[in-house]
């Protein structure tokens, strides 16, 4: 693991020229791999949130229908995951109850700062600026609010548009702050808001969205992922790093290749956390996502969904349903049988491209 908090801006060796075609599209024949794809959002459709997220039968992979006959279990992602490790009853209600959550201002401001800094790539190198991004943060929040209309609400009461000002500000300031971290101008991404997707010989899916992928002339791959809250503090890392080191594993699955570096930008404090992984590390990884995909298992079949109190129930939309706070879940809704196998949730609709519907923890 290294920490950086650089005084100024960082370059980076690992770089690529774009290509005319997409080099993580062709399944790879990596050991313990079924099938396996990498999309980008405006080539094949992923999956969406119009598909049913507890359809244990039938599930969508590569364009093609896969049912349990072909041996899919279910899938999962890093959100999904994580929701599951810090708290089963919150797995529950997002995935299985699929109750509405309201959006919030800061994981609000991180799609933003998201889509700013994934359009800043498409301006020729030396128009990447920190003034050109700067520009760019209100056409965003404008093509976020007509895409969700219901944001309006977060500035209902902001009669002279003084707090719709500020909250802009602070985003353009997290903008502003990634150029403390790296170069742009010296970057040249080969996928961006790249989605992902492998099938484990377990039968399992893992699917996400990878922020962005640099890819050295040589292969090596860095694979970076934006946080616009603060770095964790010193020995509190592991819950980040297992998100990046669960995108590392399918990126092997799909290539073959153990991915180089992964590195996470935390704009809200200005560090970068850097690990390089090796194939120990993504062997186990892939050991905890099974035993995590048996643990949810497992409380689907029991109906057994513990809360977890933490100091994250104070962002929680669900705390007033929660019994940990004297609240009452819904009934458990009715879930069908997946022959010779039991209840099982797919976690379809769990890819991590940003939405002002889940609030990210890590943006807080």
């Amino acid at each position: 693991m290294n920490r950086h908090a650089p005084e100024g801006v960082s370059s980076s060796p690992l770089t690529s020229s774009p290509l005319s075609s997409n080099p993580l599209s062709s399944t790879a024949a990596a050991s313990g791999t079924v099938g396996s794809t990498a999309t980008l959002r405006d080539g094949a459709p992923p999956p969406t949130p119009a598909t049913a997220d507890v359809a244990p039968n039938h599930t969508v992979h590569d364009g093609a229908d896969l049912s349990v006959e072909d041996g899919i279990l279910g899938a999962l992602s890093p959100s999904r995951a994580s929701d599951f490790m810090t708290c089963p009853l919150l797995y529950r209600f997002r995935v299985i109850d699929r109750l509405p959550e309201r959006p919030g201002l800061a994981a609000t401001r991180g799609t933003v700062v998201h889509a700013v800094l994934e359009e800043l790539f498409d301006l020729p190198a030396l128009d990447r600026t920190p003034e050109r991004a700067g520009v760019l943060v209100r056409p965003a929040w404008e093509r976020l609010l007509a895409a969700e209309p219901d944001l309006a609400a977060l500035f209902t009461d902001d009669a002279d548009g003084s707090a719709l000002a500020g909250w802009l500000s602070s985003a353009a300031e997290l903008v502003g702050r990634y150029f403390t971290l790296e170069d742009p101008r010296r970057l040249e991404p080969r996928e961006r808001e790249l989605y992902v997707e492998t099938v484990l010989d377990s039968g399992l899916v893992l699917r996400g969205y990878v922020d962005r992928l640099d890819v050295a002339n040589g292969g090596a791959m860095r694979v970076v992922d934006y946080k616009t809250g603060r770095a964790p503090g010193a020995g509190y890392e592991a819950k980040a790093l297992f998100q990046m080191r669960f995108y590392a594993l399918v990126l092997w699955r799909l290539r073959g290749v153990v991915p180089r570096l992964l590195q996470l930008v935390y704009l809200g404090s200005g560090e970068v956390l850097r690990y390089e992984p090796d194939e120990a590390d993504l062997r186990a990884t892939e050991r905890k996502v099974r035993a995590l995909w048996e643990a949810i298992s497992r409380a689907v079949a029991t109906g057994d969904w513990r809360a977890s109190p933490s100091k994250l129930c104070e962002w929680c939309d669900h705390k007033v349903r929660c019994p940990a706070f004297g609240g009452t879940p819904p009934p458990l809704p009715t879930l069908p049988l997946q022959p010779g196998r039991g209840a099982v949730v797919d976690d379809r609709t769990a890819v991590d491209a940003p939405t002002p519907r889940q609030t990210h923890f890590d943006d807080v």
